[in-house]
């Protein structure tokens, strides 16, 4: 008599564009399947929405470091999508050299959000750069729109990486919820507080880590966000959500 289907292999899901953020952010998903011996997968989603927006005849964008504007196209943007892949398929390569690890490219077309959500079991690791996706689009560190539905609605754990702060091994700073094996974190060193940290405080207590990650539940994250929607863009650490 069957026992039934076996436990479901856990996966690392990168969600990426070609920003230095997502790339950053393929390094910490490569390296974290590496060691917890998971598969990889790399997600690549053409953003649909961009693509209807280069059907209008008004459409235009704006160079990030130019300000020129200049028409949004349709057959300028497929190829610039083309040009995307192909950056991020070397890349791949070049992020799981020398491993023995599997991994998979997955390319799909639509709204990036709703094509990350349905890939996304509750099982998964999904990585995110913390101003990846949208960041060619909003010239910030904050966290991008795309990332932060994403942090907010997907079924799973939720890293969410910031390329201007290498990790550094070091503790686990723990709000609430099952903290997950991380390479960049040593042990569970610090409990949640006796009181519910308000926004201002967190990012107070966290000013000066430059090692570890923080690791917080989603309900103390809505709250928090709540009250500073972008207290994650000024925590100096790699940010763990756990549903």
């Amino acid at each position: 008599m069957s026992d039934g289907p076996g436990p479901v292999a856990m996966r690392v899901v990168a969600l990426l564009d070609d920003s230095r953020q997502s790339l950053a952010a393929l390094a910490a998903a490569v390296a974290l399947a590496d060691q917890v011996r998971a598969e990889l997968v790399a997600l690549f989603i053409e953003d649909l929405d961009l693509l209807h927006c280069a059907s209008f005849p008004f459409s235009c964008e704006v160079g990030a470091s130019t300000g020129l504007t200049r028409p949004l196209e349709s057959t300028a943007l497929e190829a610039s999508l083309a040009r995307q892949g192909q950056r991020i398929t070397r890349a791949l390569e070049e992020a799981v050299a020398g491993r023995e690890l599997r991994h998979r490219l997955q390319v799909s077309r639509g709204q990036v959000v709703s094509e990350a959500l349905g890939e996304a079991t509750p099982g998964d690791v999904l990585v995110l750069g913390k101003a990846g996706l949208s960041s060619r689009w909003e010239w910030s560190a904050r966290l991008g729109s795309t990332s932060r539905r994403l942090v907010l609605e997907a079924p799973c754990t939720v890293i969410i990486w910031d390329e201007r702060h290498p990790p550094v091994p070091g503790p686990l700073r723990y709000f609430h919820g099952e903290a997950p094996t991380l390479p960049w974190g040593e042990s569970l060193a610090e409990a949640s507080r006796s009181h519910p940290m308000a926004a201002d405080e967190l990012e107070r207590f966290l000013a000066r880590a430059r090692r570890g990650a923080l690791v917080i539940n989603r309900t103390t994250l809505v709250r928090l966000s709540d009250e500073d929607p972008d207290v994650l863009a000024r925590i100096p650490i790699p940010v763990v959500v756990v549903p």
